[in-house]
């Protein structure tokens, strides 16, 4: 892996000297990626996303991210949950991808530590409907209790077998729907600061819609595959585009992992 633009300094070209050894191409270590993507330190809430997007903008093959990622866009997505609070997921991606919980990872023991966090990160599953088996593993057997973000209108039976199941329940909408940026609001009431969504498209398309993405994680792989899978976000879109400054940009095997960040943030 090496840096196209330097993560600290964009106006640094690659022939400038490197004393960090970070533009040479070789494997980082996770301690120097846990650096490079290190959240802001503002304590305020910081919603990241971190998603996967072939040359012709498919987020998906066969319904599912894997077949477009490789070993480092894995690195990295390790990476980014060991950094995190909260990692947020949407009802079908967590059914398709199979999600289980988050685990312990030693290589990040001490850097959570020092930050106060848990020894792993949260998950949190937007439903409105709560159709979702509480039965899986994310329910039943997670380090840290599992969290439902729903609506007020949410199905009364739903909400108590989340309850039973061992799950909390958020409540970030006054009907049958989620408001994303009351999600953000309670999470972060709740301690969980460092956010992280991992989709699918249309959770994520909703947080652009409502303004409060912070900060774009994206895989650009070398791939295409024509058909008509989904973008990385999905749902209605914006009167106007929100421009995203480029932050920092790796390569390896052809894959661009790049970081984005709102222009109006620090």
């Amino acid at each position: 892996m090496r840096s196209l633009f330097p993560v600290t300094d964009l106006t640094t070209t690659a022939a400038a000297p490197d004393p960090s050894g970070l533009l040479t191409d070789r494997e980082w270590s996770l301690d120097e990626l846990a650096d490079a993507y290190a959240y802001p330190t503002t304590g305020e809430a910081w919603l990241r996303a971190n998603m996967v997007s072939t040359l012709d903008g498919a987020a998906q093959h066969d319904g599912r991210s894997q077949g477009i990622s490789c070993a480092a866009d894995m690195r990295i997505f390790g990476t980014l949950r060991g950094l995190a609070d909260v990692v947020i997921a949407g009802a079908e991606t967590v059914r398709l991808e199979g999600y289980r919980p988050a685990r312990a990872r030693e290589a990040f023991a001490g850097r959570r530590a020092a930050a106060g966090q848990g020894p792993a990160p949260a998950v949190a599953v937007v439903s409105g409907s709560l159709d979702l088996d509480f039965s899986l593993p994310l329910f039943t057997e997670p380090l840290v209790p599992t969290l439902v973000v729903t609506g007020a209108g949410a199905p009364a039976d739903r909400v108590a077998a989340a309850r039973k199941a061992g799950a909390e329940v958020v409540i970030a909408g006054e009907g049958a729907r989620v408001d994303p940026a009351r999600a953000v609001r309670e999470l972060a009431d709740r301690g969980l600061r460092r956010q992280l969504t991992e989709g699918g498209p249309r959770l994520l398309g909703q947080f652009v819609a409502a303004g409060v993405l912070d900060e774009l994680c994206l895989t650009l792989s070398p791939m295409l595959t024509a058909g008509d899978a989904q973008r990385i976000a999905g749902g209605p879109g914006v009167t106007v585009p929100e421009r995203f400054a480029l932050v920092s940009l790796l390569e390896e095997d052809g894959f661009l992992f790049g970081r984005y960040r709102r222009r109006d943030v620090g």
